[in-house]
């Protein structure tokens, strides 16, 4: 406000004497009433009064223009007696100084008074009269108010700098007028202050400011200290009587954060800071400097405070880096650095002007040694820049994964960001313009070597993003250039920057996740905020997971209607967020785990979602919806089901978004309920034998069965102990009710209300219960999500049902899938509604006109699932058994038609008259290409395995079907620009029949029941599948079988031998020469034929449904080109090295023997040195995920004994293994020395497999064996470079490119007898995958990272993620694909579903159905099995790498491309024969086989077995139930392998 100087004011007065004097003489003073009395004869008070009263009324209405002064000389000595100054009555002191302010200003600018006069007027008005406007009620008020008036207008203020030593006085009035608008402001009557007070003490005050030459450093303390009112902190703590300012009586308005509206003396300090900027900026500046230089004289004392005590540690914890720097300040000090800091913070928003001075301190303190200074002006300068003030940032925002209606984007346009102005951000002016030099030193501090500051600045940058630099806006390259730094921070070195990060982004509200932090990418977007903060989800530290997995399950929840909606910036953003998270599951980390329920149960599909009570549930835009409670009266059963398929639709839009990978992990955490809830029942059973621990008998078994039931569980989870100890203590609480609860949870009539109810209640009983310990609440949760129905629960089938009956609902897929799911997985679920589904089979069913919906087949798929189960509850009404047989004949795709069969031979009465009746309509008149006719195949297919001997009546002509009229004809001719491989949805139907006619034959043999005439029936089918395997898939002898029919054949016919041997007497049929070719589709040059076998043996040997004489099978990938099918092979080797090794079992060494035999009859074997190095990488990549110091001893003696023996499948080629067996010698020996282990002699002697080895002839002949040396001395020099790099674990570049071209020979034909024996062989295509692009030059050595001590071979792979803690027996576990190397990210591999399948093992059918159909998986008896819940094999720590300022921790990534290097082995023919139709440069150069343009497009062809692995799954399914029934299984799963 303007203001004007007492110089001035007389300058004024005399020049408009002289304008306006007039001619007349000036009238003076009328009163003339005495004013003064003699001692001891007082005025009595009431005339006095109106003495003083009507002098007031008079001098009010004079100007100073027209009277005399001189005639007020005599009254302004009576006014300034002690007798009216210091008067008793308020009355008379009050309207005194209403005479005594108009002498004043008559008087003006002359005084007539004395200094000690003007002492005493003012003291009158600073202590008496000022102070009395507190109370409006005052009788005097308005004459109070008076003089506060005219000491601000006329300025007569300015009178008091003249009083000699009168800073008593200033400070007094500072204090006075600051009591006035923060003390006491309301009367008795309720009265406020009015605004005109508030406005003239600040003028006051100002025009003090502004003419004092200084003030006195209190009044600075006061005035700084109104800022302080807007922090909580100092309202909380004030004490009483007065400090820097602030009263004991704090202004109730002050005393809650929900202000509309900033505090008066807030804004008078406000006021008088913006007015004098100059003389404020000084005093403040001199105030934190006052500050700093008082720590920093206290911190230097040696060691103690300015208070001459020690000082104290200070709670703020420094890094070990920083501990030698300079003596931290005390904790007293660091509280007034601290406040100051705040004043700063608030300073900022209220006048920016005054802190012109400070600013470059800040900055200095942000170079300062002491990490606690530096720590303080970074968080100080974040919150500046964001335009937080002392009350510290909003509130963060609701972001509640339970509300109903989910919040949408547009419920956040206009929504303010905090309640209090208090705490809503605002900056005046842009910091970084103001101080550019400030702002980038503060943007520095990303890299500042304490974590403590970088952490700080991750905090301060969110803040800056959240509240765009406090509404002034950040520039598009500012902000991206904070996006970046802040992504960057989500990766960094320090755990706790990271928590910091993750904190920051739990600020952000929903719009300004996708708006700012996705607008650089989302969760895919590599190097994007989101996808950081997804890769904190497999972080190696826990804290920094649980913080990154709720966040992230939050964000998606709130995210979750804007995604269901089809809002394509939100799914962009946040839509792989779930798939992230379940990615963890292969982690196989007991805490992860935990954590990854607690995320599911309650941030992606929160148990309350939506809201089933009456209250209403508040939306992110203020709305709400009141979903009824359907258990008070029995009228709100709509309002119920509304709930339930609001949840189901969430559950659908979870599993609809999902990968392939993340979906597999999702239902195998879905699938293992059942089984921990049988688990659970009996552990029930048991708590309520122990009876709290009274048994009147079998107390010895009794607590023995209760106890292996115990230990099982508390190894499912994290701190095993403290768990065991908590479930014991529950079993003594013997609360009957809460085990009820936990059986409403588990049981399958328990619609989904009950169960969470019955949760809720189980919680408030356990937090109730006196003898429940503090972490049972922590133990039982997790046991109670995985045993409760929350998922698969009957209330959500009919939902389920309803999206899954039209294609055209983009939920509709995701329904099927999960309707399979609930109908294989928990029938009991599924009983209720089966008749529903089958109604609307009755409804859909085909006809020779009418097609089926093509979604049928998943509920087809369904009810197959439930009626292998329960095949009475299957309806038996005659128009649902004929739409069955509609499907079986004329269903579309012919997967549908075999689903029905499936129904109708497993749950009819009168399934042999169906089988025959189909079997008959099938075979007569079937004619190649006609209507329905893959239809009629797959209905045969089925009815052969399941319905045999009805089959065999036209077995026949079903065969004659198969082979003459399918297989051994070539109806589509071939062409050059044929691909090799086709997805499933381009495969014509020649190809689909050929399929379905060797299922055909094949699944003949498996349900053949004659064992007399099995080996008759068995030769033919072995023979035309290995003719599929050795001649490329061709089967014509016009070899016109076009490409994609010879990969499909190829691949299928190897799946086939491996699901028939894994019947033993199928074995017993695979010679070791088959078994030989067989393995060599492993290194097919098509990836898609390689991924498919491997898949497929994989699983089969992680469900021990193989012989263990498969296992070399898997070695054979040394040479593949594909990083991510190498890698994910690597653990899933280690996985089951783990496993026999916790079963005390050598079978993974003992396979090295069969190892060494498959090598010396492998097609690119040769003595020569290139030779022997080559295959020196067969040994290494077996040893390093299975060799340990305990049992290398045991792999070099296996080693040692293959030289001991002669070759039983062809003698003449005995020294190959001679070689091979002084090759693994020696790289064995390197081996060790690169571990640094020392090996001992292996103590007993092994026994080698009599099918591949025979004894010598003589001893003789084995002593001139053992004597010769068969490896080449250069060989020895160039495996020590081989053995490092292995043995290592480093991964080379060339180990990540694709292979060399595969039309190129591998070796020059005839170098070795095994060459010719290999170039007469009848096929031309490529069998290894490993060729040199210079034979008999090794490739340059590329330099390795240093090791560093302590490091090991363990630290490059994934933890033992094959295990799956469920079931104490026969639950199939789970194998994870994820593998970590040193300073590499995790790679997946890229295919579909169904591939995946195969290859992770997580098919958990006929794990459950195993499961199920065996007792002893549930009994008390077999809980205390070890191999059962042994915790994971490695530690997550180890099997991560360490994470860097510059790169991200391990992330789920795809692979990218890479080009191929000197060192990698490209896929080479079997010599004698060069491929017929040899490919160009462009389409041939690095890749295994069909071209650059068919690799780029393997990520998509690796999606074409969908359909046909499902099917696979599903014969699976039903052989296993069939064996279990039968008791035919080869061997008992009582203890089954990881499922990695």
């Amino acid at each position: 406000m303007p203001t004007r100087s007492r110089a001035a004011a007389a300058a004024s007065a005399i020049e408009v004497q002289e304008q306006d004097a007039a001619p007349e003489q000036m009238s003076g003073l009328q009163f003339d009433e005495p004013l003064s009395w003699r001692a001891g004869k007082p005025i009595p008070v009431a005339d006095l009064l109106k003495r003083l009263q009507a002098l007031s009324t008079e001098l009010r209405d004079m100007e100073q223009e027209e009277n005399d002064r001189d005639s007020f000389t005599k009254v302004a000595k009576d006014l300034v007696g002690q007798g009216l100054v210091a008067h008793k009555d308020r009355g008379v002191r009050a309207w005194t100084a209403c005479c005594l302010v108009d002498i004043l200003r008559l008087c003006a600018p002359d005084a007539p008074y004395t200094e000690t006069q003007l002492r005493d007027i003012f003291s009158l008005f600073i202590n008496s009269i000022l102070p009395a406007l507190s109370d409006p009620s005052n009788a005097y008020n308005n004459q109070h108010a008076y003089v506060l008036q005219s000491l601000a207008e006329v300025k007569s203020i300015v009178l008091l700098t003249d009083i000699p030593s009168a800073e008593p006085l200033i400070l007094q009035l500072f204090s006075s007028f600051f009591d006035t608008l923060s003390g006491s402001s309301k009367s008795s009557t309720g009265e406020q202050i009015g605004k005109n007070v508030e406005y003239h003490m600040s003028a006051i005050l100002v025009i003090l400011i502004e003419e004092a030459p200084s003030l006195p450093t209190e009044v600075v303390d006061i005035i700084v200290a109104q800022f302080l009112r807007a922090d909580p902190r100092v309202l909380t703590a004030a004490v009483k009587g007065k400090k820097n300012g602030l009263p004991a009586n704090v202004d109730d308005r002050q005393s809650t954060l929900l202000l509309r509206e900033l505090p008066p003396a807030y804004n008078m300090a406000k006021t008088i800071c913006n007015s004098c900027p100059e003389k404020m900026a000084r005093n403040v500046s001199q105030y934190f400097n006052d500050v700093i230089m008082d720590v920093s004289s206290s911190s230097a004392l040696n060691g103690t405070s300015k208070h001459g005590h020690h000082r104290r540690a200070s709670k703020e914890t420094v890094e070990s880096e920083e501990e030698d720097g300079p003596v931290a300040p005390t904790e007293e000090d660091l509280k007034e650095l601290h406040k100051a800091h705040r004043l700063l913070r608030e300073l900022w928003r209220a006048s920016p002007a005054v802190l012109q001075n400070v600013i470059p301190q800040l900055e200095a303190e942000l170079s300062a040694e002491n990490v606690q200074l530096r720590l303080l002006a970074t968080e100080a300068l974040g919150d500046i820049v964001s335009g937080i003030g002392a009350a510290g940032p909003p509130p963060p925002p609701s972001l509640d994964p339970s509300v109903y209606p989910t919040a949408t984007l547009s419920s956040y346009e206009n929504k303010t960001i905090s309640p209090s102005i208090l705490t809503t951000p605002s900056s005046p002016q842009s910091f970084s313009q103001t101080h550019p030099n400030a702002y980038q030193n503060f943007l520095s501090r990303k890299n500042d070597k304490s974590a403590l500051i970088r952490s700080a600045w991750t905090t301060g940058v969110g803040r800056i993003l959240t509240t765009s630099a406090g509404g002034i806006g950040l520039s598009q390259s500012e902000e991206t250039s904070l996006i970046k730094d802040f992504a960057i921070k989500l990766g960094d070195a320090d755990e706790r920057v990271r928590v910091a990060a993750i904190r920051a982004v739990s600020t952000f509200s929903f719009r300004d996740v996708v708006g700012i932090l996705g607008s650089v990418g989302g969760v895919d977007e590599e190097g994007s905020v989101l996808a950081n903060l997804a890769a904190r989800a497999r972080d190696r530290k826990h804290s920094v997971r649980v913080e990154g997995m709720r966040t992230l399950g939050r964000l998606w929840g709130v995210a979750a209607g804007e995604i269901a909606a089809g809002n394509e910036g939100v799914k962009s953003a946040l839509g792989s967020v779930p798939s992230k998270l379940f990615d963890t599951f292969y982690v196989n980390d007991l805490e992860i785990n935990v954590l990854l329920d607690q995320v599911l149960y309650e941030y992606l599909v929160p148990l309350a979602f939506p809201p089933v009570k009456g209250k209403a549930a508040k939306a992110g835009d203020g709305d709400s919806q009141r979903i009824k409670d359907s258990q008070v009266n029995g009228d709100k059963e709509k309002e119920t089901m509304d709930a339930d398929e609001i949840r189901t639709e969430r559950i659908l839009n979870l599993v609809k978004d999902l990968d392939s990978k993340a979906k597999k992990a999702f239902f195998a955490i879905l699938a293992r309920q059942a089984s921990v809830a049988q688990v659970m029942q009996a552990m029930l059973k048991k708590c309520e034998d122990y009876n709290g621990g009274v048994m009147e008998e079998n107390e010895a078994d009794i607590k023995s069965h209760l106890g292996r039931l115990i230990d099982w569980f508390s190894k499912t989870l994290p701190d095993s102990p403290r768990v065991s100890a908590d479930l014991w203590k529950f079993a003594k609480m013997h609360d009957r009710r809460s085990y009820q609860l936990v059986r409403f949870c588990m049981d399958p009539t328990s619609d989904y209300r009950t169960v969470y109810k019955a949760m809720r209640e189980l919680f408030k009983r356990i937090e109730a219960s006196p003898g429940s310990p503090a972490g049972m609440l922590e133990t039982l949760t997790p046991l109670l999500y995985r045993t409760s129905l929350l998922i698969y629960n009957k209330s959500h089938v009919p939902p389920i049902l309803s999206f899954s009956r039209t294609d055209s609902h983009p939920l509709a897929p995701a329904a099927h899938e999960l309707l399979r799911e609930v109908s294989t997985r928990n029938p009991d679920v599924f009983k209720a509604h089966v008749k529903e589904l089958c109604l609307l089979l009755k409804d859909q069913a085909p006809t020779t006109t009418k097609a089926n919906d093509p979604g049928t087949v998943e509920t087809l798929k369904a009810c197959a699932g439930f009626a292998r189960r329960f095949p009475h509850e299957m309806p038996q009404e005659r128009k649902f058994l004929q739409s069955l047989v509609n499907f079986a004949l004329y269903g579309v795709p012919a997967q549908a038609a075999k689903h029905a069969v499936t129904i109708l031979v497993t749950s009819t009465d009168r399934r042999e008259i169906h089988a025959r009746d189909l079997t008959q309509k099938c075979v007569k008149g079937f004619a190649f290409g006609e209507d329905h006719f893959l239809t009629r195949l797959a209905t045969l297919s089925q009815l052969w395995l399941l319905a045999p001997t009805e089959v065999d009546e036209e077995g026949d002509a079903v065969i004659d079907i198969s082979i003459k009229e399918v297989l051994l004809k070539v109806r589509t001719p071939a062409k050059e620009s044929d691909p090799d491989w086709v997805p499933d949805d381009e495969m014509d139907d020649e190809c689909k029949a050929k399929m379905w006619a060797l299922k055909t034959l094949v699944n003949r043999l498996r349900s053949h029941e004659d064992p007399e005439t099995l080996k008759e029936i068995t030769q033919p089918v072995f023979q035309l599948l290995m003719a599929l395997i050795t001649k490329d898939g061709e089967l014509s002898k016009k070899k016109d079988t076009p490409a994609p029919h010879r990969s499909r054949l190829r691949l299928l016919a190897a799946q086939l031998l491996l699901k028939l041997c894994r019947v033993k007497h199928f074995d017993d049929y695979l010679t070791p020469a088959e078994f030989n070719r067989l393995a060599t589709v492993a290194q097919d040059p098509l990836f898609q034929v390689r991924l498919g076998f491997i898949s497929k043996l994989k699983k089969y040997l992680g469900q021990s449904k193989l012989s263990t004489r498969f296992l070399p099978i898997v070695y054979l990938l040394a040479y593949e080109p594909r990083p991510e099918l190498k890698d994910e092979t690597v653990v899933w080797i280690r996985s089951r090295a783990s496993y026999y090794t916790r079963q005390k079992s050598t079978v993974m060494e003992s396979s090295f023997a069969r190892l060494l035999s498959l090598l010396a009859h492998h097609p690119d074997f040769g003595t020569s040195a290139d030779d022997l190095v080559d295959f020196a990488r067969y040994i290494t990549f077996y040893l390093h995920p299975i060799a340990t110091s305990e049992n290398l001893s045991l792999i070099y003696h296996v080693a040692q004994r293959v030289k001991q023996v002669r070759d039983a499948i062809d003698p003449s080629i005995s020294e190959n293994l001679y070689h091979l067996s002084d090759l693994a010698q020696a790289v064995i020996r390197r081996y060790e020395d690169v571990m640094g282990w020392t090996m001992q002699t292996w103590p007993g002697r092994l026994k080698l497999p009599h099918g591949l080895f025979a004894a010598l002839g003589s001893h003789d002949e084995a002593q001139t064996i053992a004597e010769k040396r068969y490896l080449p001395e250069e060989v020895g020099v160039r495996l020590d470079a081989v053995v490092r790099r292995e043995g290592k674990g480093k991964k080379r570049k060339s180990d990540h490119v694709n292979a060399g071209d595969p039309s190129k020979k591998a070796k020059v034909s005839g170098s070795h007898p095994t060459q010719s024996r290999s170039a007469k062989s009848k096929t031309g295509k490529s069998l290894p995958i490993r060729k040199s692009s210079q034979a008999g030059h090794s490739a340059p050595k590329t330099p390795r990272s240093k090791r560093r001590a302590g490091d090991d071979d363990d630290d490059d792979e994934a933890d033992d993620v094959g295990r799956s803690d469920v079931v104490p027996s026969s639950e199939i576990k789970r194998r994870s694909t994820r593998t970590s190397t040193g300073g590499k990210k995790v790679v997946y591999r890229e295919t579909s579903d169904e591939e995946q399948d195969d290859d992770e093992d997580i098919d958990v059918n006929a794990a459950d159905e195993e499961a199920e159909e065996s007792d002893a998986s549930i009994t008390p008896e077999n809980a205390d099995n070890d191999n059962a819940a042994d915790p994971p094999t490695e530690d997550p720590d180890t099997a991560m790498p360490s994470p860097s300022p510059d790169t991200a921790f391990p992330a789920a990534t795809s692979p990218k491309p890479t080009t191929t290097t000197s060192r990698t082995r490209k896929p080479a023919p079997r010599r004698g024969k060069p491929r017929a139709k040899p490919k160009g440069p462009a389409k041939s150069k690095g890749k295994p086989r069909g071209g650059a343009g068919r690799a780029a497009r393997s990520a998509v062809t690796v999606q074409d077995h969908d359909e046909e692995e499902e099917e696979e799954e599903e014969e699976e399914e039903e052989e296993e139930e069939d064996d279990a029934k039968n008791g035919e299984e080869e061997e008992e799963l009582s203890d089954p392998p990881d499922s990695e």
